[in-house]
């Protein structure tokens, strides 16, 4: 991995105050984070699902995960997480302390001064624990993405990534020049109630698109390693090579989102993440449903290419004991250089997620953090 100079690994092993940095916390290789899906399973609702969410959430924050972030997806029952900023505000009101971002906000499916608005609503809310991540998929299949932009817009709104990326830093800004069209147009909370204070930007990708723009703005990005293994190093290295330091970042810095699952015993882990395995076979055959059951997941009669798509699934994701999701995770931030990991797992268990965070926390010798006095 290049020098990362102040912005590299390890820079902040202590500390919370850098916008970007993560800060390691006991034996852990690089920073941990957490992504969050709010998967809901078979048998539970979506009510279940951000309850845990929330749990997840305190836990994170009293054992040193940096941030918590929620993805944006749409039409998927076993996912409920189609509204990042107001799952945001809910995880805001119950911590104090630990990051809280969108991993990501689909920007092609939204306007730039809408977005501006939501999370200048969540800055004001939480004052400097609000990370905004952009992506540019749709977080849905084709059709979905017809209903949330208008049929005849997907190429283009994919097209127009860039500039309405411009568009959206200027409202979160409020610099638009003179005789811009929008220069009276002011996102509200923002800047022209008073001093600035608003959420650093981040770009998500699973391909060398957003890699590549993130490094000639200067940003810091976040690649989809837990669903795009095969493009991991190729998107990390073109970040690294194109990056350009700017205002914002002086060096590179690279998180990528990582399928990680402990459990007590090896068995566990795996009749959990065949049922996320399962899911994905569905959702990727036309047939989104709730997360299955281990049993249903157990007793699924696979067809070969069916049986070949899971064990390609299973390949990528860190799972069994303790000790091996540590091994796993050792080997991934070695050979990745990635300055982060962000963990996501995709289980039909609420409690099974829960304590996998918790495991990895221990095994880590990550310490148990006093909530704050004030």
């Amino acid at each position: 991995m290049s020098d990362t100079g102040d912005a590299g690994r390890g820079a902040d092993r202590d500390g919370r105050g850098d916008p970007i940095r993560g800060a390691i916390r006991g034996r852990a290789p690089v920073p941990l984070s957490v992504l969050d899906l709010v998967t809901v399973g078979s048998g539970s609702t979506a009510h279940d699902s951000l309850r845990t969410s929330v749990e997840i959430a305190r836990l994170a924050e009293s054992r040193g995960y940096h941030r918590h972030w929620v993805a944006e997806h749409h039409s998927m029952p076993g996912v409920a997480s189609s509204s990042p900023a107001v799952i945001l505000a809910h995880l805001a009101a119950h911590t104090s302390r630990i990051r809280l971002g969108s991993g990501g906000v689909m920007l092609p499916n939204h306007a730039p001064l809408a977005v501006a608005e939501q999370f200048g609503t969540l800055e004001a809310l939480a004052p400097g624990r609000i990370d905004l991540g952009l992506g540019r998929a749709p977080g849905t299949d084709g059709r979905t993405a017809a209903a949330l932009r208008g049929a005849g817009r997907l190429d283009e709104a994919a097209q127009e990534f860039p500039r309405q990326l411009v568009e959206l830093t200027r409202f979160l800004d409020d610099d638009f020049p003179d005789g811009h069209p929008y220069a009276r147009v002011h996102a509200v909370p923002g800047p022209v109630q008073g001093p600035p204070g608003r959420p650093p930007l981040w770009l998500l990708g699973s391909s060398g698109f957003s890699a590549r723009l993130a490094a000639e703005l200067g940003l810091p990005f976040a690649y989809a390693h837990h669903f795009s293994a095969a493009g991991t190093l190729p998107a990390l290295e073109l970040y690294r090579q194109a990056f350009r330091p700017s205002a914002v970042l002086g060096a590179p810095y690279a998180v990528i989102g990582v399928s990680a699952l402990a459990a007590d015993t090896d068995g566990q882990a795996r009749a959990q993440v065949l049922t996320g395995a399962l899911s994905m076979l569905r959702l990727r055959s036309g047939r989104p449903g709730l997360i299955p059951t281990p049993e249903e997941a157990a007793a699924y009669d696979f067809s070969p290419p069916e049986r070949e798509f899971v064990d390609g699934w299973l390949a990528n994701v860190v799972h069994g004991t303790p000790d091996e999701v540590r091994a796993g995770l050792d080997d991934l931030a070695k050979r990745t250089g990635a300055d982060e990991l962000m963990l996501t797992s995709n289980a039909h268990s609420g409690a099974a997620r829960l304590r996998s965070y918790e495991l990895v926390a221990d095994v880590y010798g990550m310490p148990v953090e006093a909530p704050p006095t004030d």
